[in-house]
């Protein structure tokens, strides 16, 4: 069923009237994902190189987890599943909010094929549709010892959210390093015990 549920997904235009360009579904999943990245939508680098976090945000990302690109796109124990599939475009010289189909669309079928270790949240997006019950992103991140070891909110990791950054010193002293144990744990399982 994952083939062919992949098939569909890479295939979708259900959105297309919506967008300002064709659409070019990017996410990835693996067989049998041990840490699903829930993410907003695709930026403009994926957009143009089909992959997914294929920017700078996604190479702070990938610092964050405390993993190498070719780790993340090539272990298999990675999955991202934005909450768009497709680029929304821009708006107010940003990046649009993704489009609201989509993850309800889509995000079922796939979660239901999966047994995850760890989904991370990435994002104000994500957490809202995820994590409900914080009031706002900051909050789902703040809790993040409650949260773990199956899930993890993140803000996101572009550079508009330095200055959040600036403000939250704890996420770096205290955050990454408890994510990037939990990561090592799921992708070496022997190494860490």
């Amino acid at each position: 069923m994952s083939n062919e549920l992949i098939k569909q997904a890479k295939s979708c235009n259900y959105c297309e009237a919506q967008l300002p360009h064709q659409a070019k579904p990017i996410f990835i999943w693996p067989h049998n994902p041990k840490i699903i990245l829930i993410s907003q939508a695709p930026g403009r680098l994926a957009h143009e190189s089909g992959i997914a976090w294929n920017d700078a945000s996604g190479n702070r990302l990938r610092a964050w987890l405390g993993v190498e690109r070719e780790c993340f796109y090539e272990s298999g124990k990675f999955a991202v599943l934005p909450m768009s599939f497709c680029f929304p475009g821009y708006k107010n010289g940003a990046d649009a909010p993704p489009l609201k189909p989509c993850a309800p669309k889509w995000h079922p079928l796939f979660l239901q094929t999966a047994d995850p270790e760890l989904v991370l949240t990435i994002g104000r997006y994500a957490q809202h549709a995820y994590l409900p019950m914080y009031k706002n992103l900051s909050l789902a991140v703040e809790d993040y010892q409650s949260l773990l070891p199956q899930q993890l909110a993140l803000p996101h990791p572009s550079g508009r959210n330095n200055r959040w950054l600036a403000k939250h010193p704890w996420f770096e002293t205290k955050l990454i390093p408890a994510l990037r144990t939990r990561v090592n744990e799921i992708i070496h399982p022997k190494k860490s015990k």
